[in-house]
C-alpha cells in the first residue's frame, strides 16, 4: 500500500481553506448587502445611515404610502369598485337657446334614470332667476326637489347624477324689462326633453 505524502495532502489543504476564505468573503458581502441596501429598501432598517444617503429608504417610504392607501381604499368601500355603468341608451349631446321675454320664464328637463348623468352649462345675455330641480317618477303634480336655486346669474356648468327617476332640469325666469336668450348645452344618455311655458301647451322632443 502506498502512504499519502505530506507533499500530496498540501495542495489539498491549501484549496479547502481558498474554499473556506470564499464562503467567509461571501458571507460576509451578503451581510453588508442585507445591511446596508436590503433592510433600509425593504423594511426601512438603516442602522449604518447608507440606505438614506443612497434613497434607499425612499422605496420603503413609497411602500409603506401604497400601503396605507389601500387600506384606506378598502376601509372605505371604494376599493375594486366599478367605474363603468353600461348604457344600452345612445349618447346625446345638443345645444338649444330659449328666448324670455321681460317677466317671462320657462322650464327645460330631461327625463333621466335613477344613477344616470348629465354634463351641462348654460349662459344667459343678462342675469337670469334659476333654479335646478327635479320631478320624481310617481310624485304628486306640482311636485318638485330642489337642488339649486339662485338669483341674477349668467351662467352655470356642472354634472347632474340623478338621485332617482325622474325628469330632470332648469327653471329660468327674466326679471328685466329686455329679452334674454338662454343658450344651454347639455350631453347625456336621456332619450326625452320637456319644456314648459306659461300658458302654452307642454313640448316633448324624443331623441333616437
Amino acid at each position: 500500500m502506498m502512504e499519502t505524502s505530506q507533499m500530496d495532502v498540501a495542495p489539498v489543504i491549501v484549496a479547502r481553506e481558498r474554499i473556506m476564505v470564499g464562503a467567509g468573503a461571501a458571507l460576509l458581502i451578503a451581510g453588508l448587502i442585507l445591511v446596508a441596501a436590503v433592510l433600509p429598501a425593504e423594511y426601512g432598517v438603516d442602522a449604518l445611515g447608507i440606505g438614506s444617503r443612497l434613497g434607499l429608504t425612499a422605496m420603503n417610504d413609497v411602500s409603506k404610502s401604497l400601503e396605507a392607501f389601500e387600506s384606506t381604499r378598502a376601509a372605505a368601500g371604494t376599493a375594486g369598485a366599478s367605474t363603468i355603468t353600461p348604457q344600452e341608451r345612445r349618447y346625446q349631446n345638443e345645444t338649444v337657446e330659449f328666448t324670455l321675454r321681460p317677466g317671462g320664464s320657462i322650464e327645460y328637463k330631461y327625463r333621466l334614470d335613477k344613477g344616470e348623468a348629465l354634463l351641462y352649462s348654460w349662459i344667459s345675455t343678462a342675469p337670469v332667476n334659476y333654479e335646478l330641480h327635479a320631478e320624481p317618477d310617481g310624485a304628486p303634480r306640482g311636485y318638485a326637489e330642489s337642488y339649486e336655486k339662485i338669483n341674477a346669474r349668467k351662467t352655470a356648468s356642472g354634472t347632474l347624477m340623478a338621485p332617482f327617476s325622474g325628469i330632470h332640469g332648469w327653471y329660468w325666469e327674466n326679471p328685466s324689462n329686455a329679452e334674454v336668450t338662454v343658450t344651454l348645452s347639455a350631453a347625456g344618455f336621456y332619450n326625452m326633453s320637456h319644456e314648459f311655458r306659461n300658458d302654452e301647451a307642454p313640448r316633448t322632443k324624443m331623441f333616437p
